[in-house]
């Protein structure tokens, strides 16, 4: 049975391995150092990767994730650090965003100096950017190395939906890829919107995805 036959909306699993990766000129560099990791300069073993929502920084997080296991390492996820005496020895930590309490925080990147540790940060304004009060922490965060994902080009956002649509398991022709481009707002977080919407009308109509039917769910424009 196709999957257009299934008259069940379920969520999309998300391919999230290094091969799944879309490399582009505006995420080749953040790329490039998530694959440098370990061999990673020495300001302190914390770099960062900063972009709009949806830019694929998740991803890398997971690639990140993928190297430390190899390498034997402890990876956490954590949307706030726990206090730096809960940390395992010599972690490696990928911090999801800037949600956090600045003391404890700036404890955590003291440690991680001091024992070895490297910290990946994924946010979406660089950390030199984020509105922190404590002066010695705004100072570490200014010193960080970071990249950016740039918005992407024509290239770069329609791999972006064809592989919203893979992981959605629906293929979908290039001249509906086409059209969407042309008609849809310039972002990764409006392609992972575009992808659910055509998806839910596609069961509901029990259809294949279309440039008629994008052209109705979009309404003749973004």
């Amino acid at each position: 049975m196709s999957r257009s036959q299934l008259p069940f909306d379920l969520p999309p699993r998300s391919a999230m391995g290094g091969s799944d990766f879309v490399e582009a000129p505006s995420n080749a560099a953040a790329l490039a150092l998530v694959l440098a990791w370990p061999d990673w300069p020495d300001h302190g073993r914390t770099l960062a990767i900063h972009g709009p929502s949806g830019c694929g920084k998740t991803h890398l997080g997971h690639i990140f994730q993928e190297r430390a296991a190899a390498a034997g390492r402890v990876v956490l996820y954590l949307e706030a650090p726990p206090a730096p005496p809960d940390l395992p020895a010599r972690p490696v930590v990928i911090l999801d965003e800037p949600r956090l309490d600045e003391v404890d925080f700036f404890h955590l990147l003291n440690r991680l100096r001091g024992e070895g540790g490297d910290l990946l940060l994924l946010s979406r304004e660089a950390p030199a950017r984020w509105p922190v009060h404590l002066p010695d922490l705004a100072s570490r965060l200014k010193a960080i190395p970071a990249v950016e994902v740039a918005p992407p080009d024509d290239a770069l956002l329609g791999a972006v939906l064809a592989k919203h649509f893979a992981d959605r398991q629906i293929a979908v022709a290039p001249e509906v890829i086409d059209y969407l481009l042309r008609q849809m707002e310039r972002s990764f977080a409006a392609a992972a919107e575009l992808a659910a919407r055509l998806d839910r009308a596609a069961l509901a109509e029990g259809r294949a995805i279309t440039v008629p039917l994008a052209r109705r769910v979009l309404g003749g424009s973004c």
